[in-house]
C-alpha cells in the first residue's frame, strides 16, 4: 500500500472513529479476540442494527458470517470481520460516484437538501476541492430564504478564496441561479457549485422551487444542471430515506453527499441510503475543515466499519 493510500485511509478511519467505535465497542472487541460463539455472533449481529445498516444488510453480513461459523468452529473474530467487509463491499458495488468538470463550461453542481443537513457549508468545501486540484469554479448562493445562508456562504468562501454570486435575502433563487450561470460563462469557469434552498412555507413549495431553478438553467444550456446531489445528514440514519424519495422524485437526484458520518454511532444508514436510492455516493463528511469532505471510497468504508482495532 502506498504512502499516500495509507494516509488517505487513517483519515478515513479517524474521520469514521465515532461511527467505528460505536460499531465495534459494541460488539465488545469481537474482531479483536480468539475464537467466536454464539454469543459473540449474537453481538454482532446487534451491532449491526444498532449502527442502523438496516436488516436487510444486517441479515447478509450475518448469513455470510454463521454459514461460515458452521463451516469451521474456530472461526476467529478477525476472519468474521473479513468476511463483513467483503459482503458490505459487495453490497456497495458501484457506490463510488467519480465526477470530473467537462469541458463544456461551466459543469454545474446543483446541491439540494434539508436545512441543517451541512448543504451549504458542503457547498464551499466542494469549491475548495476542485480549486486546490487546478479547476476554476464560482459558487452560487441560491439559497435566499434562510436568513443566514448567503452569510454563511460568504464566510465560508472568503476563507477559501473562492468567487460567489449572491443576492438578498427573499430573492427568486431561480434568477440567482441564472445569474450565477450566466457569470460562470462569462468568466469561463470550469465549475459551478449552487447551494439551493432547503426549506420554504411548504415542502410542496420547496419543491417547486427546485423545479424552476432546473428549469430556468435548462433554458440557458440543455441538461444543466448536470449533476443533481442531495446532501444527507448522515446522523439521521435511515430516516433519510423518505426525505430522500422525495428530492429524487421532484428534482431527479444523479448523486449523494452523506455528511457528519464523524459525529454519529450511526455510520451504516450509508448503506441503506444506497440501497434504496442506487445512486452514486460522491463525498462523506468527516469533519468541520475543508480537508475532511473526503471522495467516498467503498473498500475503505467498510474496512473502517469493520476494522479489528488494529492500525
Amino acid at each position: 500500500m502506498s504512502e499516500e493510500k495509507k494516509g488517505f485511509f487513517r483519515r478515513f478511519r479517524e474521520g469514521l472513529k465515532k461511527s467505528t467505535r460505536g460499531f465495534t465497542s459494541a460488539v465488545g472487541g469481537v474482531f479483536s479476540r480468539g475464537k467466536l460463539d454464539e454469543d459473540s455472533l449474537n453481538a454482532i449481529e446487534e451491532a449491526l442494527f444498532g449502527a442502523d445498516f438496516g436488516v436487510e444488510t444486517a441479515e447478509e453480513v450475518m448469513e455470510a458470517i454463521r454459514k461460515e461459523y458452521r463451516k469451521n468452529r474456530d472461526l476467529r473474530g478477525k476472519e468474521a470481520a473479513e468476511i463483513g467487509a467483503r459482503v458490505l463491499e459487495g453490497i456497495l458495488e458501484g457506490a463510488e460516484g467519480n465526477f470530473v468538470p467537462g469541458t463544456n463550461h461551466p459543469s454545474v453542481i446543483a446541491l439540494v437538501g434539508v436545512n441543517g443537513s451541512g448543504k451549504t457549508t458542503t457547498s464551499a468545501k466542494i469549491a475548495w476541492r476542485f480549486k486546490e486540484t487546478g479547476s476554476t469554479v464560482l459558487v452560487g448562493a441560491c439559497d435566499t430564504f434562510r436568513a443566514a445562508a448567503n452569510e454563511q456562504l460568504k464566510v465560508w468562501s472568503d476563507r477559501l478564496d473562492i468567487e460567489i454570486i449572491g443576492s438578498h435575502q427573499g430573492a427568486d433563487p431561480a434568477a440567482v441561479a441564472f445569474d450565477s450561470f450566466a457569470a460562470a460563462q462569462k468568466r469561463n469557469k470550469d465549475l459551478l457549485v449552487l447551494d439551493t434552498a432547503g426549506r420554504l412555507h411548504t415542502k410542496s413549495n420547496l419543491m417547486e422551487e427546485l423545479k424552476k431553478v432546473r428549469r430556468v438553467l435548462g433554458k440557458q444550456r440543455e441538461g444543466t444542471p448536470e449533476e443533481r446531489w442531495l446532501v444527507v445528514d448522515g446522523s439521521h440514519g435511515t430516516n433519510s430515506i423518505q426525505q430522500a424519495r422525495i428530492f429524487h422524485e421532484a428534482f431527479d437526484l444523479t448523486g449523494l453527499v452523506i455528511t457528519k458520518l464523524d459525529g454519529t454511532s450511526r455510520g451504516g444508514a450509508l448503506v441503506g441510503i444506497y440501497r434504496e436510492m442506487n445512486l452514486p455516493i460522491y463525498y462523506v463528511g468527516l469533519g468541520e475543515q475543508p480537508e475532511d469532505l473526503q471522495p467516498f471510497s467503498v473498500k475503505e468504508y467498510c474496512e473502517a466499519i469493520f476494522a479489528s482495532g488494529e492500525e
